[in-house]
């Protein structure tokens, strides 16, 4: 167990209290509405982390505190741990980002895309390109989710039990069949849709490895960064300090608890999408992974050039995810002025984009309002956690970047 401190005084690296203090007391107001139960918010520079606060309840009924060493169900967050995972069985030879994913996975040997129709009269024809290690990683690769309702292969997703993207009961090995069973919504390659594509990914770490995704994460990741509290699940002793899960009422009306990831026991399905929990401290490690380009405290995991390959833009073109998106989903502002690397977002234009970013910042973020991003230009290191699944779009993430754009004195 390991808690997040502060390291410096703002004002050494160029950071104004003043503003920090009204970042803080922008969310704290949140928690006040009723409409986030707390949250912890941290701003490292230089790798030091110069502001860190937690406000509010992690569990809400027990009175119990935000704490530095809270645990977080980090969801979507797990993307970028899962293509680092992945970057490193390239390093070593074992993987390469234009291996076809059926070499790996024989079930994808087969992949068909939706023509036309819906349901029982859909109409499919044989992919023209084969779907790529750098296709999962940049969710060019055709997957999709079934919570979209926006594609017929969309329901397709639905009526195969992926609502929550893994069949009941399912492995991840039997899950990935499930996924492969269905036609893709476009060619490989030729659009972005945010999608399964790192549960896919997972499993292809899991066969060229050969162990467990846990268990090389754990190994390979977790153990040298010292991300004590990282994995994908919660130990006895661990739990006390687990955050509980809450959601928005449909009548707006504040927020309740609600059921989160199984993360009491190993779960069957270990999902590179979205199975993690981790402590602030956890993230920091990892951010400093990223932001020292492979290497934290004598340890590598990556070349250099492979972080900077990983952290710019993948997209044809150069394009942002609004253009290379079609998908409605996806054509929303906050695409506007940001691409996509191999496994995280990445500003390209940060004139077009919603929130101040300074070029190539990059991050990630999760499903229950979590997110992480580094801005190398700044050298900025950001996290924020709370734990509430939105209903409907919200202006945390956006507010974050501009407070803290907002705190930067040079």
């Amino acid at each position: 167990m390991a808690g997040l401190r502060q390291e410096v005084d703002p004002a050494e690296v160029g950071l104004d209290a003043k503003a920090l203090d009204r970042l803080d007391q922008h969310f704290a107001h949140h928690v006040d509405e009723g409409t986030l139960p707390g949250f912890l918010v941290s701003v490292a520079r230089g790798g030091r982390v110069a502001h860190l606060a937690a406000h509010g309840r992690r569990d809400i009924a027990a009175g119990l505190p935000v704490e530095p060493d809270t645990l977080w169900r980090i969801y979507s967050m797990t993307k970028p741990v899962t293509a680092v995972a992945a970057l490193m069985l390239v390093e070593e030879g074992r993987l390469s980002l234009d291996d076809p994913v059926a070499r790996h996975l024989p079930a994808f040997a087969d992949a068909r895309v939706h023509v036309d129709g819906s349901g029982d009269d859909v109409r499919t024809r044989p992919v023209e390109r084969p779907m790529l290690i750098r296709h999962l990683m940049t969710h060019t690769a055709g997957l999709t989710f079934a919570f979209y309702h926006s594609h017929p292969v969309d329901g397709l997703y639905r009526a195969a039990g992926l609502e929550s993207s893994v069949p009941a009961g399912a492995n991840l090995a039997e899950t990935i069949d499930v996924y492969a069973s269905l036609p893709l919504q476009f060619e490989p390659g030729t659009q972005w849709n945010y999608s399964v594509a790192s549960n896919v990914l997972g499993r292809v770490i899991e066969v060229v490895s050969g162990q467990p995704l846990d268990a090389f994460y754990a190994e390979r990741i977790f153990g040298p960064l010292g991300m004590t509290d990282a994995g994908f699940e919660v130990t006895p002793q661990q739990s006390p300090r687990l955050s509980e899960l809450y959601g928005e009422r449909e009548d707006g009306g504040g927020i309740q608890r609600i059921v989160g990831l199984p993360l009491k026991g190993r779960p069957r399905f270990l999902s590179g999408s979205g199975g993690m929990v981790a402590s602030a401290h956890d993230i920091h490690r990892f951010m400093e992974l990223l932001r020292r380009r492979g290497e934290v405290d004598g340890v590598r995991l990556l070349s250099p050039e492979t972080v900077d390959l990983m952290t710019s833009n993948q997209l044809p073109g150069g394009v942002d995810l609004r253009a290379f998106g079609s998908r409605p989903a996806h054509d929303e502002p906050g695409n506007d002025g940001v691409g996509f690397g191999l496994g995280v977002s990445v500003v390209i234009d940060p004139e077009r984009t919603r929130a101040p970013a300074g070029m190539g910042t990059y991050g990630w973020t999760g499903v229950a309002t979590t997110t992480f991003f580094v801005d190398p230009g700044r050298d900025l290191g950001v996290q924020f956690y709370t734990q509430v699944r939105p209903r409907t779009s919200h202006t945390v993430f956006t507010d974050l970047k501009r407070l803290v754009h907002e705190a930067v004195l040079d």
